[in-house]
């Protein structure tokens, strides 16, 4: 699975540190950005560059690190076709993937372990979307909404 990853310079550091975890995994991985710790660098570039391509690809999936993750939550979002959401721990990625299909994984760098963040990598990778009747009804509501938008 290709993975698009991207962060500001408050996630640079961990960004870092789950590259090389998934690379060591196999995993085939793009960094999107920061390629070097700036502090003043945005984290709209980031999260416009990985939801742009998630939102078009369904074979692939995002990862974006920010301080809150909120920022990166909202801009991601904006495109269509991009279900992400901030982790806050193992089990609610695992049913952010199961229920909703979650294409982008946001972590809050300034809130979250090296350990925590690499637990909700691994469940957000290997969590199959469960594509019950409900689930795909709503999902079908979302692509109803965007496409009103």
């Amino acid at each position: 699975m290709k993975i698009y990853i991207g962060a500001d310079h408050r996630g640079y550091e961990l960004k870092e540190k789950l590259f090389d975890f998934l690379a060591e995994q196999g995993h085939e991985i793009e960094d999107l950005g920061a390629y070097e710790l700036d502090g003043k660098d945005d984290y709209t570039h980031y999260a416009e560059k990985v939801g742009s391509i998630v939102g078009r690809d369904e074979s692939v999936r995002g990862i974006l690190l920010c301080g809150s993750g909120v920022g990166m939550d909202v801009v991601s979002n904006k495109f269509d076709g991009v279900r992400a959401s901030i982790g806050l721990s193992p089990e609610q990625v695992k049913a952010g993937r199961r229920e909703d299909d979650m294409n982008i994984l946001v972590i809050a760098s300034d809130y979250t372990t090296e350990t925590i963040a690499k637990n909700m990598v691994q469940m957000f990778l290997t969590t199959k979307f469960a594509a019950k009747k409900r689930y795909k009804r709503r999902l079908e509501d979302i692509r109803r909404i965007e496409a009103n938008n």
